[in-house]
């Protein structure tokens, strides 16, 4: 094999396995709501975030492709995004995962989160607690799910988490 087929048998296979995506590396945390709708993952993630911004809830980025939403921090009596530290239950942020599931299926996970404390010690994401699911936020999320649930599928159940900590 020449020096010139080399490079170029490189170069496709570097290109084709190079994966390629939006999605954070973040898990739901356990407490989130989980459902399945009978809705591709790029149409479930569209039909979420058009529910959410009809109900208030402000979301931010929607990345259809790659099954993911979310909400940036906001207050959650006056439902507007906000620069104030996100600190104690009346600061929240949503976030929502596609994946596929059955054939023409998505899952759907919703979280609603807010930071009980800080901790420059340690990474944000893990001071993200999921809130109470009488919070003013929750209850709305609640009611946008089970809409879409009702016209697309059912809830299944909540994210049950995978490390159990001390």
């Amino acid at each position: 094999m020449t020096l010139r087929h080399w490079t170029l048998s490189l170069v496709v296979t570097m290109t084709a396995c190079y994966p390629t995506t939006t999605r954070p590396a973040l898990l739901p945390l356990a407490g989130s709501n989980v459902m399945e709708w009978e809705l591709s993952v790029p149409d479930a993630t569209r039909e979420l975030a058009l529910a959410l911004d009809a109900d208030s809830i402000p979301v931010s980025r929607t990345e259809a492709a790659d099954g993911w939403l979310e909400t940036d921090w906001f207050d959650a009596a006056t439902l507007r995004p906000t620069t104030r530290r996100p600190l104690g239950e009346g600061i929240v942020r949503v976030r929502a995962w596609a994946d596929p599931s059955q054939p023409n299926h998505a899952s759907v996970t919703v979280e609603t989160v807010y930071r009980p404390f800080v901790d420059p010690s340690r990474e944000d994401r893990s001071l993200d607690r999921v809130v109470a699911p009488n919070h003013p936020v929750a209850l709305r999320v609640a009611m946008v799910l089970a809409r879409l649930s009702k016209k697309y599928g059912e809830q299944v159940d909540s994210v049950v988490s995978p490390i159990k900590k001390p």
